[in-house]
């Protein structure tokens, strides 16, 4: 899988950062869910599957197909 850099809201070099792929599919890097409360509310989350919580302005470097 190849990444290419879109944009981050971190003024370090940390996260939140949002990837595109050459799959046709985005990557985030963000803080890892962990809050069991949250996890108990997701749906069909198959083996290999993790969640990272990103906040919604990181999505204003996603394209607009």
């Amino acid at each position: 899988m190849r990444l290419t850099f879109l944009g981050s809201t971190s003024d370090g070099g940390s996260c939140p950062t949002l990837y595109a792929t050459d799959r046709d599919t985005y990557v985030v890097q963000g803080d890892l869910v962990t809050d069991l409360e949250a996890l108990a509310g997701l749906r069909d989350v198959l083996d290999g599957e993790g969640f990272v919580e990103i906040p919604k302005e990181l999505l204003r470097f996603a394209p607009r197909d």
